[in-house]
């Protein structure tokens, strides 16, 4: 089968992980052409550490390459709408880091403009699609804590400023512990639960300001201009109960990533911002047992979705971390805002059909 050639724009903090699973483990599938950013001694470096063969000026230049089949957005939240649609007019498929866009409207004309020129839009995570959420998901199909009632999820950290060499976007529009870390568990639990269908939020904003600690920026303010704290409780169309917390403002808890609870036992699932376990089920009145995986890609597999979208373009199957249920998570993360602010109950106007799950049995590097 024909690989398909894909262009990354952004080669910034997380493009190594995809340099180097596009170009060492999905290799079959897919063929990294190209890489360019705005500042062009990353895309340099980018090129050189992963031997791929293009450095573009602009992505302007990228899209207009007919080999390129697929464009990568590695750019910031804020950017990603501008670089997808601008992808799109030009014929590429998209996927994106996450979230598709940071508000609705630019969403919608994504999905749109896709479906009209007749191209596949993704956007991450795809950590759902690894070994540990879709050990979770094959116990939970397989009833073994029976129907599932309820479900809790917890992000709650102090925020990225002491690590993340360049952490301003996470506090400005379109970043936030929603925004930023809620694709991941919203995503998690969509794709393990279904849709949902009515929600409640309350949020509010921790500081004002923050100091960057990290070496570079050491000692830099940032104004915060999101909300930092969120509690949120989600009714999914099944019936099931989840509540949950994103915050940048606890400085520790020991609270479990998610907790899925059914009428016979209870579910711990792994970290949704990884792909591997732990997985621990509780049944009945016994103890928590870690259970084995039942999948592979339990390492770090960022860049498996756009191998999944690959295998779609050369198909016609669907991918897994589709544009429908992307939408639907950013309306669902969107909406904890909108009802805090609103005071009353938020009902999504979207939904999404729960993805496919991984075949078990495949080798690394497949997808089928």
């Amino acid at each position: 089968m024909k690989k398909v050639v894909v262009g990354i724009v952004g080669t910034g903090n997380i493009s190594p992980i995809y340099l180097k699973n596009l170009t060492q483990v999905f290799n079959e599938i897919v063929y990294v052409k190209g890489v360019c950013d705005l500042i062009p001694q990353r895309s340099a470096k980018a090129a050189a550490d992963w031997n791929v063969p293009v450095i573009y000026d602009t992505m302007y230049d990228m899209f207009k390459d007919q080999e390129i089949e697929l464009v990568l957005n590695l750019t910031t939240p804020k950017d990603h709408y501008g670089v997808a649609i601008e992808a799109l007019r030009h014929g590429k498929h998209t996927h994106s880091e996450k979230p598709m866009a940071v508000n609705r409207a630019d969403a919608r004309e994504l999905i749109s403009l896709a479906e009209e020129k007749g191209l596949l839009i993704g956007v991450a995570p795809d950590t759902f699609m690894g070994a540990g959420i879709q050990t979770c998901r094959k116990y939970l199909d397989d009833g073994y804590i029976g129907k599932a009632i309820g479900a809790a999820a917890y992000m709650t950290c102090p925020g990225h400023e002491s690590w993340h060499p360049d952490p301003e976007f996470y506090y400005q529009s379109g970043g936030g512990p929603m925004l930023d870390m809620g694709p991941y568990y919203v995503t998690a639990l969509i794709s393990l639960l279904g849709s949902v269908k009515r929600l409640t939020g309350c949020s509010y904003k921790g500081f004002d300001t923050r100091t960057i600690t990290s070496e570079d920026k050491y000692g830099q303010i940032i104004d915060v201009e999101v909300d930092t704290h969120i509690n949120g409780i989600m009714e999914f169309s099944s019936g099931v109960l989840a509540s949950i917390i994103m915050s940048f403002d606890v400085w520790k808890s020991e609270h479990p990533f998610i907790e899925i609870f059914g009428t016979e036992g209870t579910m711990q699932v792994p970290d949704p911002n990884c792909f591997g376990g732990p997985v621990r089920i509780q049944r009945l009145r016994g103890d928590f047992l870690e259970v084995p995986l039942t999948h592979i890609y339990e390492e770090n597999s960022r860049g498996l979705a756009v191998a999944d979208m690959a295998r779609a373009i050369r198909t016609g199957r669907k991918h897994r971390a589709n544009g429908q249920l992307a939408y639907h998570a950013l309306d669902v993360m969107l909406g904890f805002g909108e009802s805090s602010d609103m005071n009353k109950h938020y009902f999504p106007d979207s939904a999404c059909e729960r993805p496919e799950p991984m075949p078990m049995g495949i080798i690394k590097g497949r997808l089928d």
